[in-house]
């Protein structure tokens, strides 16, 4: 069974993100970059089911610019197998990155396509709804834990009332919630290997697809800051300040 896993290349979790003076849009300049989180779930799930025996192979795909390939090779030192770099400076939305995809997925032909839920930059949680209904594709959204089942695939996903079990048909679409694993840290040696593995250069015209934006960013502010908190010495202040100044009640 091959599994094809998407990845995007987005800014560090840890880094405190500033909007550009224009407020066009975020300031990536010397800016550290690193593998979307829930990618490197996905990264982590497929490359336990190869060690399990029941995948064959891993391939990752990124599409952005070339610096794109240090996050390849992150996945491919985590034990990745190949990685694909569909090059491009442009700034990809949900719909065109998820008709890409297809046309990887039909020129790979993978068993399964296993993603993060959604990228920390732009929140969307869209892309691998997106390359479902493209493909025509059973797909098992926020999965929290994922086992094969013969000919299908059992993914238990996280819902607002607790917790859903599902039964796929393969090829499937799965995208990786935060519970589903706790993705592993690459080793030096497989480190120097990753640099070894072969990643294959694509361009968005190799593929066909219509990937030109639909949305335009009118405006990007920064969150209002926080006031302060107040103490308060009583119930009947609290409620006061809560009827006549907050006006919530």
């Amino acid at each position: 069974m091959k599994i094809l896993v998407p990845v995007k290349r987005v800014v560090d979790y840890n880094v405190k993100i500033r909007v550009k003076p224009d407020q066009t849009g975020v300031d990536l300049a010397n800016v550290k970059m690193s593998m979307n989180p829930f990618c490197e779930i996905a990264i982590e799930e497929a490359v336990r089911l190869q060690e399990a025996g029941t995948a064959t192979e891993v391939v990752v795909v990124s599409v952005g610019p070339t610096q794109a390939q240090e996050t390849i090779r992150t996945a491919l030192a985590m034990g990745a197998d190949r990685g694909i770099l569909v090059q491009t400076d442009d700034e990809m939305e949900p719909l065109g990155l998820a008709k890409i995809l297809k046309g990887v997925v039909e020129e790979e032909k993978p068993d399964m396509v296993i993603l993060g839920k959604q990228a920390i930059d732009g929140d969307n949680n869209q892309t691998g709804q997106m390359l479902a209904a493209l493909l025509g594709w059973s797909q098992g959204t926020f999965a929290s834990e994922i086992s094969l089942d013969g000919d299908s695939l059992n993914v238990t996903r996280e819902i607002d009332g607790g917790l859903q079990t599902i039964k796929l048909a393969m090829p499937a679409i799965v995208t990786a919630d935060l519970r589903l694993n706790e993705p592993r840290y690459a080793s030096l040696p497989n480190i120097m290997k990753a640099k070894k593995k072969p990643i294959d250069e694509k361009t968005v015209a190799d593929y066909s697809a219509d990937a030109a934006p639909r949305l335009e960013i009118v405006k990007v502010t920064e969150p209002p800051v926080r006031e302060a908190g107040i103490v308060v010495e009583s119930v009947n202040e609290l409620v006061d300040k809560l009827k006549n100044e907050a006006g919530v009640i």
